[in-house]
């Protein structure tokens, strides 16, 4: 590697730490309560009726930083833009800054570390990487749609493995569209919003899990098949 690239290297990752320690030491983690968006809805949706264009380009930003930097109140960002632009316009804002701050944590990471992790690791992984540049739309649309993988650790290991870039772009976008509008939808109706627990309810969990379900079921379709025909 040269002496260029490495200060690029360096160059980005204290970029990084210096976002996060910004956000850790200003204490603007305490602004991101439920109760702080209820009191605040009224003056945002005012705000948004006088400048709708720099409220929308400042919340994608702003969405689009928190992503990137895996910072928390992803969810109480998408009841926010339910709240301020309603359902189906907070979804879309939602959905391509959530996509956009992911697709620039994918490709730190693998600027970063993917070629590291290829040679130390790339014999192993070599069954991983023809698997998810044959089928990686369908396992990362599994993983976006169901809820138990967190989201910031799918964009890192995705990064380090040879799942293509535009897959990536595809099954995130799509993969966080129903999770994008159950929150926005909710968050149009705040005030019957007590806690964030009881919008993700056990029965809307469960609908994400049958919908990852019926995207996984083409890769293990395939894979079934290709076995079979192996032991012909």
């Amino acid at each position: 590697m040269s002496a260029g690239q490495t200060g690029k290297k360096i160059a980005l990752v204290l970029g990084f730490a210096g976002l996060l320690a910004f956000f850790y030491f200003s204490g603007l983690g305490r602004f991101l309560t439920l109760a702080t968006l209820k009191a605040n809805r009224e003056a945002l949706a005012l705000y948004y009726a006088d400048h709708r264009l720099l409220m929308v380009g400042s919340f994608i930003g702003v969405y689009i930083v928190q992503t990137a930097l895996s910072l928390p109140g992803a969810a109480l960002m998408s009841l926010a833009a339910g709240a301020i632009f309603g359902a189906f316009s907070g979804t879309l804002y939602s959905v391509i800054g959530a996509t956009v701050g992911a697709t620039a944590a994918f490709l730190a990471t693998r600027y970063l570390l993917h070629d590291m992790m290829q040679r130390r690791f790339g014999e192993r992984l070599e069954g991983i990487n023809r698997e998810l540049e044959r089928r990686g739309l369908n396992y990362l649309l599994f993983l976006r749609l169901v809820p138990v993988f967190p989201f910031f650790l799918i964009n890192l290991a995705a990064a380090l493995t040879r799942l293509p870039f535009r897959t990536f772009f595809i099954g995130t976008f799509l993969g966080i569209i129903p999770g994008g509008f159950v929150f926005c939808n909710a968050g149009a109706s705040l005030a019957s919003v007590s806690s964030l627990s009881e919008v993700a309810s056990p029965r809307v969990l469960g609908s994400f899990a049958l919908l990852g379900l019926f995207a996984l079921l083409p890769a293990l379709y395939a894979k079934f098949r290709e076995r079979g025909e192996n032991h012909e």
